[in-house]
């Protein structure tokens, strides 16, 4: 008999968790998913990706008919806001899909131990006060809510808040403050504005969305400010206080200068993730984590010690539910002696507002910095398929290797840009030039023709432009 409980124990039951949990008893290997919340799913299933989504999809459509574009089409209706049902959908959303997680489980055989891990050593963890031995061990805990100093966040109060907090406010704020212009707040920014919250964002940088495409940059922040979204960039916010049922925020120039205060009925704080990594006693493994926080992992996802492995946001990389998925399925195979390989050069990032945001690759300012490029650009207002469905914001923009013409990233912003970057991705995965794209035929009309026109503008080549 072994003298191991499991082939695989995966610490965590977020989507890179819950998948190379799925993934390695696929594989045959006797697996456990130790997961201290009451439900499966991590984050993204439970407070993150799936009932922001919820939300955003319920507030587009209270926005077309409250804001007159369902008018324009000849459909006259008079909304009327119902935030109880509106915050039910997206519990029945988020309780069908991680039930769904568990019965997947059961389905493959993966035991959930319930309870939070810790290491007792290099191939032992405890869970609910039992010890549990693996000849492998996957750490996917995933990540948190990064704290802003002098900003003390309490979702129970309902003022300052979270992510967590922002999906679960029981009235519409009349002023929400937003301490961060990246994805997260962005899109539950959004949420309240469409249902009638003044919404003002506050960026330390001096443009929104760091990390992407400064065209896409420039637009997004065009359209939010057009949508009724109050920027102050280059701003940092220095306090944070609750009085009565509002919050006061001192804030000041990013570069130094005099303060101001603003006053908001709901503040939320958004300035980044952090990995979880605090509590699971990695130095009783023999681990430790960089200055980030992060465990560091090599090409196969294993750590510094044999046996333990390590995926998803706790590892360097996007901290994205796409990407932790993919390497956990690649993390199972790799345990199972088959060759598991994530391309992180070619991982699409999306921010789900309306328009959406999408892109993957180089941004056009990384390309330039590595050789000479040559770059396509397509408006969405010369797309036929966006025209009819007025919706002209937004381009594609394709940046190819003025040399090989192989395509090094690609931008959008359109309605359905992050449908629209899956095709980009699986061009750009196997070696595609701009000209493959320019030369495969697109349905008509469809959003995705503006793809085949950007590439067509890389090659000299435009025909609607």
């Amino acid at each position: 008999m072994s003298d191991f409980d499991y082939d695989v124990l995966v610490i965590g039951a977020g989507p890179g968790g819950y998948v190379a949990a799925i993934r390695a008893a696929q594989l045959g290997l006797k697996t456990a998913c130790a997961e201290g919340r009451e439900t499966l799913g991590g984050t993204c299933l439970n407070v993150g990706c799936i009932p922001s989504k919820a939300m955003l999809h319920a507030s587009e459509y209270f926005e077309a008919a409250a804001g007159g574009a369902m008018a324009k089409m000849g459909i006259k209706v008079k909304p009327e806001l119902d935030l109880d049902t509106m915050h039910g959908q997206r519990k029945d959303a988020v309780k069908g899909l991680t039930g769904g997680i568990e019965f997947l489980f059961k389905k493959n055989k993966v035991d959930w131990l319930k309870g939070y891990a810790k290491f007792t050593s290099a191939d032992t963890v405890e869970v609910a006060g039992k010890a549990v031995r693996a000849k492998n061990i996957i750490v996917a805990t995933g990540s948190s809510v990064t704290p802003l100093p002098g900003v003390e966040v309490d979702n129970a109060k309902g003022v300052i808040v979270d992510s967590t907090g922002a999906l679960e406010l029981a009235k519409v704020p009349g002023h929400m403050v937003v301490i961060g212009g990246g994805v997260i707040g962005l899109e539950l920014g959004s949420v309240w504005r469409r249902v009638g919250a003044k919404v003002t964002c506050v960026e330390f940088l001096d443009q929104i969305l760091p990390g992407m495409d400064g065209d896409v940059r420039k637009e997004a922040n065009k359209i939010f400010k057009k949508q009724g979204i109050e920027f102050k960039l280059k701003t940092k916010v220095t306090k944070a206080e609750v009085k009565g049922k509002k919050a006061v925020l001192t804030l000041e120039p990013a570069a130094g200068g005099d303060a101001e205060t603003l006053e908001a009925d709901v503040v939320l704080v958004s300035i980044g993730r952090r990995p979880n990594t605090d509590g699971l006693a990695l130095d009783k493994a023999g681990l430790s984590v960089n200055k980030r926080g992060q465990i560091e992992v090599d090409h196969d996802f294993r750590t510094a010690v044999d046996g333990i492995w390590a995926i998803g946001d706790v590892v360097p990389g996007p901290m994205l539910a796409h990407k932790a998925e993919d390497e956990g399925i690649a993390c199972a195979e790799n345990i199972a002696g088959l060759t598991g390989i994530v391309n992180h050069d070619v991982i699409p990032s999306v921010v789900y507002t309306m328009p959406e945001i999408a892109g993957v690759g180089l941004t056009e300012e990384a390309a330039k910095e590595r050789g000479e490029v040559k770059v396509g650009k397509f408006p969405m207002l010369a797309n036929s398929r966006a025209k009819t469905n007025h919706e002209p914001d937004g381009f594609v923009k394709v940046i190819a290797d003025a040399k090989s013409d192989r395509v090094l990233g690609v931008w959008c912003i359109a309605s359905v840009a992050g449908t629209m970057i899956a095709q980009a991705a699986q061009a750009m995965e196997f070696g595609a030039t701009s000209e493959d794209i320019a030369y495969t035929c697109h349905a008509h009309p469809t959003h995705s023709e503006a793809v085949k026109e950007a590439a067509m503008a890389v090659t000299g080549k435009p025909i609607h432009i």
